[in-house]
């Protein structure tokens, strides 16, 4: 199986990602971009392919000041928690009668258990939302999934949100699970996400697998 390396050198190498990190250089160098430039890929640092369990989409990092860390709605745990991020904390309350392990908001545990924390946009300008949509970063993160896809079994897919969801077109159902829900921003939460008990579900699939449950 090949390992999140490979995949990404093999990306790196086309035309439109050369140009889509020429220009992300370049807006770094002339804007305020988060997160920090380190910490681009750094899902991929902290969750294996191959310990791979669960993908969780996000649409583009946190526009605030302090909040992204490269990891789809993970803050620093020294951040007061995103609107989204307390609504998702909310549902693993009700969902599994427990309060989250990561209360805090930085999500870096469940990163090391298998869950990899993916924006579909790595990078964005600050207090600008989806200011970096279309670069190139949307080619890079579908490339990302197919590879899932394709090399992998038995992997637990949460779409959170209608940009999420648009990408179960690229996961075999056959071979994998997906569990959709509305986004968990306060916009939405209440047509949905409240009640999708999506934690709990993902443990019951792990343990009919064979894998871990993961302590969320």
């Amino acid at each position: 199986m090949n390992n999140w390396k490979q995949i990404i050198e093999d990306e790196k190498k086309k035309d439109y990602f050369k140009k889509l990190m020429l220009d992300i250089k370049q807006k770094y160098k002339t804007s305020i971009i988060y997160p920090k430039y380190e910490n681009i890929f750094r899902a991929f640092e902290l969750t294996s392919l191959e310990d791979l369990k669960v993908v969780i989409l996000g649409q583009d990092p946190y526009h605030g000041e302090g909040q992204a860390q490269g990891l789809a709605f993970s803050t620093p745990k020294q951040i007061k928690n995103p609107p989204s991020m307390v609504n998702i904390l909310k549902e693993i309350n009700q969902d599994l009668q427990k309060k989250s392990s990561c209360e805090d908001g930085d999500l870096t545990s469940w990163a090391k258990q298998g869950v990899l924390l993916l924006n579909t946009i790595l990078t964005v300008e600050k207090s600008k939302p989806k200011s970096h949509h279309k670069l190139g970063w949307e080619i890079f993160t579908d490339n990302i999934i197919k590879n899932i896809n394709d090399n992998c079994d038995n992997i637990i897919f949460l779409l959170w949100g209608t940009p999420a969801i648009s990408k179960s077109k690229l996961i075999d159902e056959k071979r994998h699970h997906i569990l959709t829900s509305v986004h968990p921003s306060p916009l939405s939460a209440y047509r949905g996400f409240f009640g999708c008990k999506h934690f709990s579900q993902t443990n019951e699939i792990l343990k009919s697998i064979n894998k871990n449950t993961i302590d969320w």
